[in-house]
Parts: C-alpha cells; structure tokens; sequence
C-alpha cells in the first residue's frame, strides 16, 4: 500500500508537470481567453440588471458588448497616447534620472559617505527602472491588440452564462454539487466585482493626486496603478516606482516626496483598511501565496498572467475549498485564520 500511494503521488506529480507545460505552450490563446473572462464577470451585472428589466437577453448582450468596445476605444486613446508619449521621451527620463545619481553620489561623498558609482549602479539603476516601467506598459498594453478576439470571447461567455444553470442541473440533477457550482461563481462574481470597484477607487486617486501635483501622464499611472491592485503589496510598490521617479525628473525632489506620501496614503486608507473590509477576509490568500502566485502565472502566461495571478489563485481556492479531499490545497493557500468545517 505504500508503494502504491507513492507511485499515485509520482504520477500526480507528472501529470502536474504536463498540465503546466501545456499552459505555457498554450499561452499566446490563453491569456486572451483568460483576459475576456475577467472582463465578462465584471460587466455581467449589466447583463443581468438589462435582462431584469424586460430587456431581451440578446440586446442585453449587443448593448453591453457595444459599451465595453466604445470604452476600449476611449482607454486605448487616451492610455495609449500617453503611453507612446512616455516611450518617446523616455530617453530623456532616464538621462535625467543618471545626472541626478551622480549628483546624489557626489554630494553624499562631499559630506563624507564614500560611495562608489559603479557599486551604487549596481544596487539601484534608476534609468532601468524606468526602462522596465515602459516595458510593462508596452506588453499590457499589447495583450488588448486583439480587440476583436476578446469581444467575441465576452459575447459567448455571455450567452453561455444565460443556460449554464440549466446545464449544470441537467448534469447533476438536483444534488448538492450543482448547487456548489452554482454558490462558487456567485462568490467569484462578488469578489471580482468587489475588487474592481476598490482597485478603480485606488486608480481614480492617484490619478487625481498626480493631476494636482502636475506630474505627467496622469491618467496613464492611475490606470496602472487600478491594474496593479490586483496584486496585493507587490503591484502597490510597482505602481508606485515609475511615477515617482518621473515627478523626481519633471519636478523636483519635494514633488517626488509628495508624489511618494500621496501613494503611501491612498495604499494605507484603500488596501490596508477599505479592502480587507470590502472585498472580505473569507477569500484571503497567505502573503506566501500571493508572492509564489505572482512568479508562478507571470512565469507560465507572462505579465498577464503576474496581473492575473491573485484572481486565478482565489479561484482555485473558492474552487478546491469545498471538497473534502481537495480543502487541504485551499488550507494551504490561505491565510490559517479561516474556519473550516469537516464532512
């Protein structure tokens, strides 16, 4: 008996090893799919408000589905303008940002810090910060190229959600699982639906704190600071990065302390005290967790998938948590400050 659990382990672990080498060869297909899943969750409730007040569930759809591609249009204007405004002139950033360095290393070394300029570059390279900065917008930016394929993904998602009950009952009939199904994707609606609304409210913020400081580009830092609040602390201090070193370089060392202060109160008031109370502690992951998940998808489906990390391992943990001889994983990827009851 032995034996054989540990041959079942092996071939666990080897069907694992398959599964994932499958999703990163099959990226490219998946991170449109998985982004239009995102996006369908998120506006089915105007779907589902439409088709409560007697509005036919196709027009239901066509109206919402118009509405996403009019404010994908808008985004992609004004974000995508900035965004080639910022590549353009990045040079110039990170030119200014090193003449800055070598003043700092020349001024600490005048009051008796000797520090060396190559051994400084070598902890702290402010110029290839920016760089990544402009990187990571570029490739989010790309993973919505595809207009087309994501608004025909959303528009099927949504005509599935319309007969899925039906279909889940007709597959497990009027047993407990349909009804777990049924309780998981209410959950996983209100969660993302929660979390967007708290991850819009830190975007609409920092853009309007930027405005008033006059930092540049500040519809472009409040949109990458509503992606990155998906992922916990670590998309908090990213967000944060590129728009301080800009306020550093466009207006001064007190602009970029206020530009600084500004992040640390929104981040405070938003994630440390409205988000846990919003979003609930029932779905919380270990910080552990959050960090290994943020390798582990960015790893597999790239920076799509560090933006996604945090919703796909929520829902492998909504998913996992309510059975018997699968809560042991939910267990794991939580907080330990859960209760769980035992069948």
């Amino acid at each position: 008996m032995p034996q054989a659990t540990h041959h079942q382990w092996l071939l666990t672990l080897a069907a694992l090893m398959v599964i994932v080498a499958g999703l990163r060869a099959a990226a490219e297909i998946l991170v449109p799919f998985l982004l239009s899943a995102f996006i369908a969750i998120l506006l089915w409730p105007s779907v589902a408000w439409l088709y409560r007040h007697r509005v036919p569930a196709p027009l239901a759809i066509l109206i919402t589905v118009l509405g996403l591609m009019i404010l994908m249009l808008v985004i992609g204007v004004f974000v995508g303008k900035s965004i080639d405004n910022f590549i353009t002139n990045l040079p110039y950033y990170q030119s200014r940002l090193q003449a800055n360095t070598v003043g700092l290393i020349a001024w600490l070394n005048e009051h008796g810090v000797e520090i060396s300029r190559d051994r400084f570059a070598e902890f702290f390279n402010a110029g290839r910060l920016m760089q990544l900065a402009g990187t990571l917008l570029t490739t989010l930016t790309g993973a919505f190229t595809n207009t087309t394929l994501i608004l025909f993904y959303v528009t099927f998602m949504f005509l599935e959600a319309f007969v899925l009950p039906s279909k889940l009952h007709g597959i497990f009939g009027d047993s407990s699982v349909a009804a777990r199904f049924e309780a998981f994707f209410a959950n996983l609606r209100r969660y993302l639906h929660l979390k967007n609304l708290v991850s819009l409210a830190t975007g609409l913020a920092v853009a309007m704190w930027l405005l008033l400081l006059g930092v540049d580009y500040p519809i472009l830092w409040g949109t990458l600071a509503y992606v990155l609040n998906f992922i916990p602390t670590i998309g908090s201090f990213a967000a944060a990065v590129p728009a301080i070193l800009l306020a550093l370089v466009q207006l001064g060392l007190e602009s970029a302390a206020y530009t600084a202060l500004g992040y640390l109160v929104i981040n405070t008031v938003i994630g440390g005290f409205i988000d846990p109370r919003v979003v609930g502690v029932g779905l919380g992951l270990s910080t552990l967790m959050v960090f290994l998940s943020l390798i582990f998808w960015g790893w597999v489906l790239g920076p799509v998938g560090m933006f996604l990390s945090v919703p796909i391992t929520v829902i492998l943990k909504m998913f996992v948590e309510d059975h018997p001889r699968t809560r042991w994983i939910a267990i794991l990827l939580g907080t330990g400050k859960e209760s769980w009851r035992k069948d």
